[in-house]
């Protein structure tokens, strides 16, 4: 099978593409680097071709779908915040990038997508856990715009032109070659100061987290297992974890036990942030698929992995 993954030289993508090349796939990755890093892919050099490529440039990035049997579509801005800063990123970055790939999918003939969608879809005040059925959807994040927008992208896609689709609304997914995410500011901000870490909000901030292995483990399975001609499922896990349960996790991991604890106040986080999401995978399950790892377990893992990236005991 041909794969294209967009985005694969990132966090999530990079690990699907180990399970793609352990399966025998032929995997074309089109990633500019711009928040993905090559040595992602260093290890299968011979078996992933990297086109070095940015998707919001549909001239450059569509001739490569020719001969495509399935594409996973991850790339997008990584980072919600940055999108109060840059507030066209995530409509350039996420709505037509996506429009870009489904446009050349159509192009070219490639029967199926899958898109990493995320939790954010579903706003403020859903009801916890929130079920693939809840809404309407009223994103309060640019980047949960941009998500909602793809979905329906590639929705009207599969109506009008009959593409197949597969949309996954990700819990926050953590765990090795992390680039950002909480976890990884946490670990960064000891290592510059390990007297204080500073927390944003009041850590009451409240999620599920997902281990990447399981992330990437659910998405194959469904894929596998499901064949509608569009697919909607949470990916997350059974339970959540605090902002302030993972600010101690974080301490313990580093040794730094003497670091103070010191929340900025409010219950957010940042402008767009929802303090608490929990998603239900009632559907994940009764699929066959569920986690190795709960939210805790998932943290605490990350904690650990990330340290030794980071190099923060060197």
């Amino acid at each position: 099978m041909r794969s294209l993954v967009t985005g694969g030289a990132g966090f999530i993508g990079s690990h699907l593409i180990d399970r793609l090349v352990e399966r025998g796939d032929d995997v074309v990755v089109l990633d500019n680097l711009s928040s993905g890093k090559e040595e992602f892919l260093a290890h299968h050099s011979q078996q992933v071709t990297h086109h070095h490529v940015d998707i919001t440039d549909y001239e450059s990035m569509s001739p490569y779908f020719k001969g495509v049997d399935v594409v996973f579509h991850f790339a997008a801005n990584p980072d919600i915040r940055l999108g109060t800063q840059i507030t066209d990123t995530d409509l350039r970055q996420g709505t037509l990038a996506t429009y870009n790939v489904v446009e050349s999918m159509r192009v070219h003939g490639v029967p199926t997508i899958m898109f990493a969608s995320s939790s954010v879809v579903y706003g403020d005040n859903a009801p916890m856990p929130t079920p693939e059925n809840h809404g309407p959807c009223m994103p309060i994040s640019l980047y949960g715009a941009s998500k909602s927008a793809g979905e329906s992208l590639i929705s009207s896609w599969v109506g009008t032109f009959g593409l197949q689709g597969y949309i996954f609304r990700f819990a926050n997914i953590i765990g090795d070659r992390g680039t950002h995410g909480v976890i990884f500011d946490f670990i960064h901000k000891l290592k510059k100061n390990p007297t204080e870490l500073e927390v944003l909000g009041d850590g009451r901030q409240e999620k599920s987290y997902m281990e990447v292995g399981d992330c990437v483990d659910g998405i194959l399975h469904i894929m596998k297992t499901q064949n509608e001609s569009l697919n909607l499922f949470n990916l997350g896990s059974h339970d959540t974890c605090s902002v302030r349960r993972i600010a101690e996790i974080v301490v313990e991991e580093t040794g730094y036990t003497d670091a103070k604890i010191a929340y900025t106040g409010g219950s957010r986080g940042w402008a767009g942030d929802i303090p608490r999401a929990m998603l239900a995978i009632d559907k994940m399950n009764s699929a066959g698929f569920n986690v190795k790892f709960n939210s805790e377990e998932a943290v605490r893992h990350t904690a650990r992995v990330l340290i030794q990236e980071i190099g923060l005991n060197n």
